[in-house]
């Protein structure tokens, strides 16, 4: 963004925020007569009765997502967009380079039909697929739990085992290592292979790069990510056999010509026409 654009952003700016005290006066002078429209107050980490969350620096927590209460969230973990781990009435444990995947829910049960105290306990390098619903329950190192799975109150899933999407987990439950379960309720439907068991490791090593580019992406600022659209611009490449296929044909305005030593084929195309 050059010296104009920033000037004119520096000016919305403002306009924006006088608009707003305006508003705030307006309402005040309504007294009880008006509609006020409450800002988002959503915050990522949030403490609850004297608990507060503790996670680690290296640990990606994507802006949608609600860590709440006393929730422990280990190095190279990942909580992802619309997730929420709310530990209210008991405690969230969550392991190292462990990844809690889109819209998941993590609770706990204060006390359940057993008059049990369950805390949720996710261990090292486990992989949590999207909106799956951990209550109450035990997820051993490098398990995997499927999208949309539910497992309820004193559940243990063991370490390298599977629950499979969309699969119900009952009560009480134990889920033995090298296993698959899945339907609903849950049971045993084969045992794992070697290939799905270092699947289950390299799944969550995925994640864990991967959240680290999400993560440098949302820290971003307003001025990089400006600049990185004018170059998407600048360099943007046509596949031209693809439009000559379709009979499609393209003129390139001159200043977004890219150089010889950026296309080198395209430019040896160019050249030959």
């Amino acid at each position: 963004m050059g010296t104009l654009g920033r000037a004119i952003y520096s000016v919305g700016f403002w306009i924006r925020e006088t608009g707003q005290a305006i508003d705030r006066l307006g309402s005040r002078l309504q007294g009880g007569y008006f509609i006020l429209e409450q800002l988002s107050r959503h915050r990522t980490l949030m403490n609850i009765f004297d608990k507060a969350p503790t996670v680690d620096k290296d640990v990606f927590v994507a802006p949608s997502a609600s860590v709440i209460g006393d929730v422990q969230v280990g190095k190279g973990s990942s909580i992802w967009y619309g997730t929420v781990l709310r530990g209210d009435v008991s405690s969230i444990r969550v392991g190292s380079g462990t990844n809690i995947q889109d819209n998941s829910l993590v609770h706990v049960a204060k006390s359940n039909l057993g008059g049990k105290v369950l805390p949720t306990i996710i261990g090292n390098n486990v992989t949590v697929g999207h909106s799956a619903v951990l209550h109450g329950c035990t997820v051993e190192d490098e398990a995997f739990v499927g999208m949309g799975a539910i497992l309820l109150d004193g559940v243990v899933v063991e370490k390298n085992a599977m629950v499979a999407a969309g699969a119900l987990v009952r009560q009480n439950t134990k889920v033995p290592s090298g296993e698959v379960w899945a339907g609903n309720p849950a049971k045993f439907l084969r045992k794992l292979t070697d290939e799905e068991i270092a699947f289950i490791s390299q799944s969550a090593t995925n994640y864990t790069n991967l959240a680290q580019v999400h993560a440098a992406e949302n820290s971003k600022s307003f001025d990089e990510i400006e600049f990185e659209k004018v170059l998407r611009k600048k360099f943007a490449r046509r596949d031209e056999d693809y439009d000559s296929m379709i009979g499609v044909v393209r003129e390139i305005p001159p200043e977004l010509i890219l150089p010889d030593n950026v296309l080198p084929d395209k430019a040896d195309k160019a050249i030959q026409k």
